[in-house]
Formats: structure tokens, C-alpha cells, sequence
């Protein structure tokens, strides 16, 4: 992985912001989204264990028609001759020409599955999961789960909190399934917060980094909370003011701002220091986990 060259550890600026400075509040902006040109932000942090781990196998990972870690993973295949299969969710997206994020998954090399609905939400069932990488011809697969986010994946991501220790008291990132926050709040220092903001609803997100701390380092780890009310609706969704307020950050500070995840967790950030919830002096880092893809 280290002949892929990553910057390591990603930059960390400051930014002017009256949104925050009004109330007294730093806002740093941790570039996780610099650290590779195509594995970007967490899917470098939880990928490279993984592919380690793989040792040179077929890997065999999930997602949604429009999966970042799909598409992530098919790039990680390309750059290190591995290949790679995508189990994706809708059979009937099977006889359809592909779209733009399934197709430069393709054109990575990596081999698309499509699977029903029922099928795809029992795939981590051990007789399901058999099946498949008998049906797909790789029984011998390392297999990655959707997202990513596994015990080692949790483990890469402690560097990013290591990276941030005695930098900042708060640091937020947008979670999807939940890993890179449960590494992130390992790796900082005692009194230092990692608040989560969900991008999808549900209210079992928390459920999930109790597990996957467990899993990672036997217990719960750090301290870490959720805010879940910056989710706009769902998965994929943005709103005209959470479009309005990413291009409005974008001219403020020449980051490019991706839709999905890092622009909910930025509108949180400011909702919050407009509440108060931060109290003067407070420093607060945001993770730029992506960028917005073509």
C-alpha cells in the first residue's frame, strides 16, 4: 500500500468563518479528501487493511447502485492488480446499460453482481454469503462488508483521532456505517469528542459503533455521540438548502464540498455553533471525508 504513495497524515487548516467565529468558535478543517487521488478520505483508512489482509485474493465487497466504497474498492483493484467483484443491490438493474458510478467500477476491472432485495439485506448470513461466492466463482474471496467497515477497517481509522490528538476538543465527521467514527474515537485522547452525523435516518447507528468497537478492540472506546438530525430525508438526499449551504461553504473556502456526507456534516457543525452547543474557545475539526465525484 505504501507504493500507492498517500499523503499521510492529511493536512489540517484552519478557516475564517463568521458562522463559527461569531460564537467563538475554530473551525479546522481536517483534508482527509487529499489523502490519494482516487482512494480518498476513510475509504484509504479503511481499505489499505483490508487489502493487506487480502494478500493478493479476489476481493468481494457490496453496494448500492451509486456506492462510493464500490467504486473505491474497484480502484484500489486496478492500482494493485487485484481483482475485485461487486455484489450490487437490485437484479433489476442487471439488463440496464450502466451508470456513471457503476460503469467506472466496470471500467476499474471490477466484476458486477446484481442481486435482489431480499437476497442483498441476508447477505451477511453465512449459507446467503456461501451461495453467492459460489455463484460468482470465487469461494476463496476476501470478503469486505458494505461500507467497509469492519474490525480492521475500525483499526485504520484510529490513526485519523492519533492525528488529531492535542489539536482540537471536538472533532465531527458524517457517518454511514459507522466505522470510521468508532477508529476515529479510539485513536483520541481523553477529552477530546467525536461527534457522528448520520447521513441516513434510522436511529441505529449507535447500535452499530458499539458493535464494531467491540469487535475492533473489545469494548467501547473514546468518547463519541451522535447528532441525528442532519440526515435531509435519507441517504442521497439534498435538499435546496443543503445545496445552497455546500456551494456557499465551497466560495467561502475553496474546498469542494461532497453532497452526500461531508456537506450534512458541515451544515450540522454550523447549526450547532448557531445553538450554542460549542462553548467559546471551543476548537472544532471537521473531517473532509470525500469529494464530490464525477
Amino acid at each position: 500500500m505504501t507504493d500507492l504513495r498517500p499523503r499521510l497524515p492529511s493536512p489540517l487548516r484552519e478557516v475564517s468563518d463568521d458562522r463559527f467565529a461569531r460564537h467563538g468558535v475554530r473551525l479546522l478543517l481536517k483534508r482527509d479528501d487529499l489523502i490519494h487521488p482516487e482512494l480518498i478520505g476513510n475509504k484509504w483508512r479503511k481499505l489499505a487493511p483490508n487489502l493487506e489482509r487480502a494478500a493478493g485474493r479476489t476481493l468481494l465487497t457490496f453496494g448500492g447502485a451509486y456506492s462510493n466504497h464500490l467504486r473505491a474498492t474497484a480502484a484500489a483493484g486496478r492500482l494493485l492488480g487485484l481483482p475485485t467483484l461487486g455484489v450490487v443491490r437490485g437484479d433489476e438493474l442487471a439488463g440496464r446499460p450502466l451508470n456513471p458510478s457503476l460503469a467506472r467500477c466496470a471500467a476499474d476491472g471490477m466484476r458486477l453482481h446484481f442481486v435482489n432485495r431480499t437476497t442483498y439485506r441476508r447477505k451477511t448470513e453465512t449459507d446467503v454469503l456461501g451461495t453467492l461466492l459460489e455463484q460468482v466463482g470465487a469461494p476463496d474471496a476476501y470478503v469486505v462488508p458494505e461500507g467497509g467497515s469492519n474490525a480492521a477497517a475500525v483499526r485504520g481509522c484510529r490513526a485519523l483521532g492519533e492525528e488529531l490528538r492535542g489539536r482540537t476538543d471536538v472533532v465531527a465527521l458524517a457517518c454511514g456505517t459507522g466505522g470510521t467514527l468508532a477508529g476515529l474515537a479510539a485513536g483520541l485522547d481523553p477529552g477530546q469528542l467525536a461527534l457522528g452525523i448520520p447521513v441516513l435516518k434510522g436511529g441505529f447507528l449507535g447500535d452499530a459503533i458499539e458493535a464494531l468497537q467491540g469487535e475492533a478492540f473489545g469494548g467501547r472506546r473514546g468518547e463519541w455521540r451522535l447528532d441525528e438530525r442532519f440526515h435531509f430525508g435519507g441517504y442521497a438526499r439534498v435538499t435546496p438548502a443543503l445545496e445552497a449551504f455546500a456551494s456557499d461553504f465551497e466560495r467561502r473556502h475553496g474546498v469542494p464540498v461532497e453532497r452526500l456526507y461531508v456537506a450534512k456534516s458541515l451544515y450540522g457543525l454550523a447549526a450547532l455553533a448557531e445553538e450554542g452547543a460549542f462553548p467559546r474557545g471551543t476548537t472544532v475539526t471537521a473531517v473532509i471525508t470525500g469529494r464530490p465525484l464525477p
